[in-house]
């Protein structure tokens, strides 16, 4: 959510910066309404400060049948009845409201401008991409599974429909690997407390993270209004909803591992084969929740934390700075890790690493303040991939891959995998 005073204060900034997210300018629109809420709002103020003095007055009056007294009891009904009226009119007016909660945050002012992906800029590249996957024709992850006898399609479609998948064998032995390895990697070298929350959330836990109301359409809806969380940040970042933090115990950093699901509504016909684009995923996830002066040096923290997990596993990826048009819905500034996939002979998102501020912070009230102060700031969030476990294995997959057909298992994963070193087709 948005500053409304930010935007009375900086009218021409805001529909500038609405502008480069490719959204015409509003600031008239919604100055109107804000000044007509805050004049019902001052008009209710006035009302309920008249109705206090006459009530005071009917209290002190002795004669409780006299003229005055009935003149002064119908005074104090007709504001009551006005009170209703307006209270009722301010309740119900939410076009303010609506208006707000579907603009997207505003980006920093290093922040790129473009209109999509194309106009990202490349912040660096690491790793040499031909030194992996020793094949001449390197093979796409989802031939390598099948090849395997460990990655099942076929049988998967039969109870669940597309965009499921059943790995066997040493590739769910890997998927649990990983989880393993990289929740060890965020908690003892960056120091993220694990948290193992639910994957069902109520709406209002979606609506603080920026999920609800503008993309309903992209999560599972279930009994009772629930939801299934399309990533581990709705119940990380609700951890600390409708709660005033002292600032000395910021920042807190948090990294769970949970099952994401997304209903694809908007892919239809893109990745259709393999395992880039699911409808259930497990994923890594990392967010914090910092100060005003903290968010920008804690944004390459988390990066960093991301990108950790790449070096280890030896894997060529690069990192993009998104452009405006590019930017999800609740960032002001996002970085893209790209991995290397030869089977594609080309790069793909493995992590989305955004600095959100207090967007999501003042839809959740989410609020810290110094010792002995009781003025409260809103506090700074950021969220990170560190890493989609579906997306890692394909590019372990595509850039472990040998020539016969087997896959070498990265060195830091050896241990994690019980000593084994190369995985093998099965017959099972």
């Amino acid at each position: 959510m948005l500053d409304i005073k930010w935007i009375r204060e900086n009218k021409q900034e805001f529909d500038d910066l609405l502008i480069k997210r490719g959204i015409a300018p509003m600031s008239d629109k919604i100055i109107k309404l804000d000044e007509n809420k805050r004049q019902l709002t001052n008009l209710i103020q006035q009302f309920q400060h008249a109705r206090k003095k006459k009530s005071k007055s009917l209290g002190n009056m002795p004669n409780k049948t006299s003229k005055e007294f009935e003149e002064l009891k119908r005074d104090v009904d007709h504001i009551n009845e006005k009170l209703e009226e307006l209270t009722l009119k301010l309740n119900s007016n939410h076009q303010l409201n609506d208006m707000l909660e579907v603009l997207p945050n505003l980006p920093e002012d290093d922040v790129p401008y473009g209109t999509d992906g194309s106009m990202n800029k490349l912040i660096r590249t690491v790793g040499d991409i031909t030194t992996k996957a020793s094949p001449v024709i390197a093979k796409q992850h989802f031939e390598l599974g099948e090849s395997l006898g460990m990655m099942d399609f076929v049988r998967t479609a039969k109870m669940s429909g597309s965009r499921f998948v059943t790995l066997k064998g040493d590739l769910a032995k890997l998927e649990r690997a990983l989880i393993n390895f990289m929740i060890d990697t965020h908690t003892e070298e960056f120091g993220f407390i694990e948290l193992s929350p639910p994957s069902l959330v109520r709406p209002i836990a979606m609506y603080n993270s920026g999920q609800l109301p503008k993309f309903a359409e992209d999560s599972f809806e279930t009994v009772n209004n629930y939801r299934l969380i399309p990533t581990g940040e709705v119940p990380l970042v609700n951890m600390v909803s409708d709660t005033i933090i002292a600032r000395e115990e910021l920042p807190i950093r948090y990294v769970a591992y949970t099952p994401c699901y997304r209903s694809e509504s908007g892919s239809s016909g893109k990745d259709t084969r393999g395992m880039i684009r699911m409808h259930q995923f497990g994923k890594v996830e990392l967010v914090t929740i910092t100060t005003v002066e903290e968010s920008k040096c804690e944004h390459e923290y988390i990066t960093n934390a991301a990108e950790t997990i790449l070096k280890k596993l030896d894997l060529p990826y690069r990192v993009m700075l998104l452009c405006t048009g590019d930017m999800g819905f609740t960032a002001q500034k996002t970085y893209d890790l790209e991995v290397w996939l030869p089977g594609q002979n080309l790069y793909r998102e493995i992590s989305s690493c955004s600095n959100c501020g207090d967007f999501q912070a003042r839809r959740m009230k989410a609020r810290y303040k110094e010792f002995g102060s009781n003025d409260t700031t809103f506090a700074h969030t950021l969220n990170g991939s560190g890493l989609p476990i579906g997306r890692t294995i394909i590019a372990i997959l595509e850039n472990y891959q040998n020539a016969d057909g087997s896959i070498t298992v990265p060195d830091v994963l050896v241990s994690y995998m019980g000593g084994l070193e190369r995985i093998h087709a099965t017959k099972c």
